[in-house]
C-alpha cells in the first residue's frame, strides 16, 4: 500500500484497473464454487466446521463484553482524516459520554472509530474496540483499551456483539457500514426485537437527504409509519446528542455505573 503513493496518476490507473479485474475474477470464481453442489464430507468440513468458527467468536464476545458496565457505540466512517470537523465532534461527544459515565464501543479502526475511541481515552473511561478482520486489514486504533480489542472474522456476530452491549447508539457520517449498523438497529427497536433505546444521527445537513427520502418517500409508500420516525432523533452538536442520551435514562431513573 505505502509504494503505491509513489505511482504516476497514469500508473495509479493502471494499477487500480489490475486490481479491480483481479477482484472480478475472483468474484467469479466464488461464484461459480456456490453453484458446485457440494459432497456430503465438503459439507461436513466446511459448513459445518463453520459453525464451530462462530461459536467460538460469540463466546469469546460474550465473556469480555459481560463485564463492559453501560456502554453507548458511535459508529462512522473509517476515511474520516484527524482534520474533519465530524472527527473532532466523534471525539468530544465520545469525551462528554465518557464524563456522564458511559463507556464507548466502535468498531476499532481509523476516522470516526480512531475519534471516539481517543474521547474516551483521554476522558479516563472504558474504550471498547469490535474489529472486523478485512481483505486490506484494518488495523486497529491505538485508543483501545488493550483488554477490551477484539478482532471477529464474521461481520454478523460483530454486529450481534454491538446490539447486544450498547445503551445507546450514535451515528457519525459514514458510508454503507454506518448505514448498515443503523438501520439494523432502526429495524430492531421498530419490530420490537430490542428494547426502545437512543439512537443518534449526528449532522442534520450529512443526513438531510436521507431523513428526506425516509419521510416523503418510504412514508409515503407505507413502508413504514410516521411514529417511525421518531425512533431516532438528529443533533449537530456534542452537547444535544449527549443531553438526549442522558435524559432519556434519567426520565426512568438509570443512570450508568461506572
Amino acid at each position: 500500500m505505502v509504494a503505491r503513493t509513489t505511482l504516476s496518476q497514469t500508473d495509479q490507473a493502471i494499477f487500480d484497473n489490475k486490481y479491480f479485474i483481479t477482484m472480478e475474477i475472483d468474484d467469479i470464481e466464488k461464484l461459480k464454487e456456490s453453484f458446485h453442489q457440494k459432497t456430503w464430507s465438503e459439507t461436513i468440513s466446511n459448513d459445518t466446521w463453520e459453525i464451530f468458527k462462530v461459536m467460538s467468536e460469540m463466546v469469546e464476545g460474550f465473556n469480555k463484553l459481560t463485564r463492559i458496565g453501560p456502554c453507548v457505540s458511535i459508529f462512522g466512517s473509517a476515511r474520516t482524516d484527524e482534520f474533519n470537523k465530524y472527527y473532532k465532534l466523534a471525539e468530544e461527544i465520545a469525551y462528554l459520554l465518557t464524563k456522564a459515565g458511559f463507556g464507548i464501543i466502535t468498531g476499532g479502526g481509523r476516522g470516526i472509530m480512531e475519534a471516539a475511541n481517543k474521547g474516551a481515552h483521554f476522558a479516563g473511561g472504558k474504550s471498547v474496540g469490535l474489529n472486523i478482520a478485512l481483505p486490506f486489514e484494518q488495523k486497529p486504533n491505538p485508543f483501545i483499551d488493550s483488554n477490551k480489542l477484539l478482532t471477529f472474522d464474521y461481520f454478523y456476530v460483530r454486529k450481534t456483539m454491538f446490539m447486544r452491549y450498547s445503551m445507546g447508539f450514535v451515528a457519525m457520517p459514514g458510508g454503507f457500514g454506518t448505514l448498515d449498523e443503523l438501520t439494523e438497529a432502526i429495524t430492531l427497536v421498530q419490530t420490537h426485537k430490542m428494547s426502545k433505546f437512543p439512537i443518534v444521527l449526528v449532522g442534520k445537513e450529512y443526513w438531510e437527504g436521507l431523513i428526506t427520502w425516509i419521510s416523503k418517500t418510504v412514508v409515503s409508500e407505507h413502508n413504514i409509519s410516521t411514529g417511525d420516525l421518531e425512533l431516532f432523533k438528529v443533533t449537530d452538536t456534542a452537547e444535544e446528542t449527549v443531553r438526549y442520551i442522558v435524559d432519556f435514562y434519567k426520565q426512568y431513573a438509570l443512570m450508568p455505573n461506572f
